[in-house]
């Protein structure tokens, strides 16, 4: 005989899982946030445990929480899939994917039309930052970040390697002889200070003193740099196309390396079908170019790494919305 669920409180505990907030859980939910911290004590007082630890500045999950939460997940996610066929036969899923803008810029929005084609049935939901990325916070499955892999509670793929290299307009391209030559231009920086006394060190020359404005994303530090306003340096393999053109010049070929792209999502959630296929795609399309690389088809592209299955997406129900 099925015990009896306490409905409520278990959408409670997984709104405030997922969201690792009391408060977001209460404004998804459409309740108060007294009444979320409520059900879940009640659920917790019923199961004779704790699910989080409450701390200054959040939530955590304990053992029992995150044993329970993708069971939840996974439960609520079937019912509300069934209810969408039920009521409108639905045949798509939204994959929102959180995306630094100079990776969105500078690869995948050459090729999302591939994966579109490919995979008709997912809508992707594409949301660029240069910031933090709160990937429950801002409603994300899926995000592609900057760093070196290590974000507390998410698994992460290895995509890309980003070696940094020192970008500039045509005619500063011609002034530019040594390494050396460089204290004499205003140099363009992130908010990574360590970055260019790195390259210089790379480079072989002394690093000058550096005060040109900082920038948030490549992005603007190549446009900047195209406009003739400094020499920026970024990551070198997002920027082809503007090489290819000549509308930016590299003037030295010394790298350094300050980080890769990552594929990531919280452990806790449930990988779906359409989380698979945009994962799977873009190892299979990283790998594909990497062998025309190989093969001297194309110019050469750091190396993907991970596990990727070349299946194609059935049309899958909606999600319900969160």
């Amino acid at each position: 005989m099925r015990r009896h669920l306490p409905l409520n409180a278990l959408r409670a505990f997984e709104a405030s899982a997922r969201l690792l907030s009391f408060t977001r859980a209460g404004m998804e939910l459409r309740v108060t946030q007294t009444a979320i911290s409520h059900q879940v004590k009640q659920l917790e007082d019923l199961l004779g445990a704790s699910l989080f630890r409450r701390l200054p500045r959040g939530l955590v999950l304990t053992d029992e929480g995150l044993a329970l939460l993708p069971v939840l997940s996974d439960t609520f996610d079937r019912i509300g899939a069934a209810i969408d066929r039920i009521e409108a036969k639905g045949t798509r899923e939204v994959v929102t994917v959180g995306c630094v803008t100079t990776f969105a810029t500078g690869w995948l929005l050459q090729r999302i039309d591939r994966f579109k084609r490919a995979h008709p049935y997912i809508d992707l939901r594409l949301l660029t930052n240069n910031k933090r990325v709160d990937i429950a916070g801002d409603g994300l499955v899926l995000a592609l970040r900057f760093g070196d892999g290590s974000w507390h509670g998410t698994e992460a793929i290895h995509l890309l390697s980003a070696p940094l290299s020192p970008v500039c307009c045509p005619d500063a391209a011609a002034r530019l002889r040594k390494p050396s030559d460089l204290a004499q231009e205003f140099l363009l920086r992130s908010y990574r200070a360590e970055e260019w006394p790195l390259w210089f060190a790379v480079a072989g020359a002394p690093c000058p003193k550096i005060q040109g404005p900082i920038f948030d994303s490549s992005v603007g530090m190549a446009e900047a740099a195209a406009r003739g306003v400094g020499v920026g340096l970024v990551p070198i393999a997002m920027f082809e196309n503007e090489l290819a053109s000549g509308r930016l010049k590299r003037p030295f070929a010394a790298e350094v390396p300050a980080g890769s792209y990552w594929l990531t999502w919280l452990k806790s959630r449930v990988v779906t079908p359409g989380m698979r296929a945009f994962r799977d795609w873009l190892l299979d399309t990283l790998r594909a170019e990497v062998d025309e690389s190989e093969n001297g088809a194309s110019a050469p592209r750091p190396k993907a790494r991970g596990k990727a299955k070349r299946k194609p997406v059935k049309p899958a129900s909606k999600k319900r919305r969160r």
